[in-house]
């Protein structure tokens, strides 16, 4: 055993201090625990082509040269084109109607302006492309796919100095990336917040590691402590990916009211529903989840029917900052998320808590 137990192959990679990955919609956090030693991913499916080159740039003018990474989805599902016209004209009445009973239960007003949700790149094929290309133009250090297999984009990226990671939920779905190439496989359990599958983290990452040779693997679901990095290094995880962690630091630019409910919850307030993509996604419970779970409910519709289904509520409710309705992606260790730290603390207090488990279980020699 290494005299430092958190000295992973996925720092060796990445060039990093700490195995800890934060995925955030966030370029505050982002660069903050870039520069507290750990690496960050920025999701930007909900970005134009435009924006997310300038949000690169923003990134890489305050991380000192210091790697980073792009999350973008590359659903096979999605139509390969289609304007949002089109797309919600393939909405059936019955589900309609049944969104407009929901509004009109809860009081769901109108959205105040655009909705944020029509700009995902998973919408369709093309939205999807036109961002990657960015990302490639970009020469970004990493790339990484939250939805959908990303080795078409092997060869193009390997070629451009990118690394590629594969975010998967089934052993099966990781021997085909990991033979296709992909330079590290993320292990998402059931625990996870957003998009993840029904197998449990401590059973997808171990299965996972036993399958993946050199390839570093990063545990994912339910990460939020030093407990949690220490435990996933142990199940033969090179680093761990965490979300929720991070969505009520001080730098995080989620709402207020989002902060207080995700530190006030635990693991049974969040639920694992099709209902606001039409992928299985966990989120805190809502009146949309809610509703969407009652016998009397419609089978939710397929990504991204679903996605465009929900997008007005889940508009709606953050215009108009109704704590009633508001709902975040949160993972089952949100109750582990108590206190609104900066990200940097976040950083070294899970790697204190790591270090202090080893050390609780084997000694100094850890």
């Amino acid at each position: 055993m290494p005299r430092d137990p958190l000295r992973t192959k996925l720092c060796d990679m990445l060039g990093i201090e700490y195995p800890i990955i934060a995925f955030t919609h966030c370029k505050d956090v982002a660069v903050a625990v870039i520069n507290a030693g750990a690496f960050a991913v920025l999701g930007e499916a909900m970005h134009t082509p435009d924006e997310i080159a300038a949000d690169i740039r923003w990134i890489r003018e305050r991380i000192d040269g210091k790697p980073y990474g792009i999350d973008l989805v590359l659903p096979a599902s999605s139509p390969l084109e289609g304007g949002l016209e089109d797309l919600e004209s393939k909405i059936p009445a019955s589900h309609r109607d049944f969104a407009a009973g929901i509004a009109k239960r809860h009081d769901v007003p109108e959205p105040k302006g655009p909705v944020a949700l029509h700009r995902w790149g998973g919408l369709n094929q093309q939205m999807a492309r036109a961002q990657l290309d960015v990302v490639l133009d970009e020469r970004v250090p990493v790339f990484t796919s939250g939805l959908g297999n990303p080795a078409f984009i092997l060869e193009a990226a390997h070629a451009r100095g990118i690394k590629v990671f594969g975010l998967i939920g089934k052993k099966r779905q990781a021997e085909r990336e990991i033979e296709a190439g992909v330079d590290a496989i993320i292990a998402q359990g059931y625990d996870a917040a957003g998009h993840t599958g029904t197998i449990g983290t401590f059973s997808i990452v171990p299965e996972v590691a036993a399958i993946a040779g050199n390839t570093p693997v990063i545990a994912g679901g339910g990460v939020t402590t030093g407990r949690h990095l220490a435990a996933a290094l142990c199940l033969g995880a090179s680093g761990v990916w965490t979300g929720t962690l991070w969505l009520a630091s001080r730098e995080s630019d989620e709402d207020m009211i989002i902060k207080e409910k995700l530190l006030a919850a635990s693991a049974e307030d969040t639920t694992h529903s099709r209902s606001v993509s039409g992928m299985t996604m966990r989120t805190l419970k809502c009146p949309w989840t809610e509703e969407w779970a009652k016998p009397d409910a419609p089978r939710p519709l397929s990504a991204p029917y679903q996605m465009l289904l929900s997008a007005r509520y889940t508009q709606a409710a953050n215009d108009h900052r109704r704590e009633d309705l508001m709902y975040e992606a949160a993972g089952q260790g949100v109750g582990f998320v108590t206190s609104m730290k900066p990200a940097r603390q976040i950083v070294f207090d899970m790697v204190e808590e790591a270090l202090g488990a080893f050390e609780e279980r084997v000694g100094d020699d850890a």
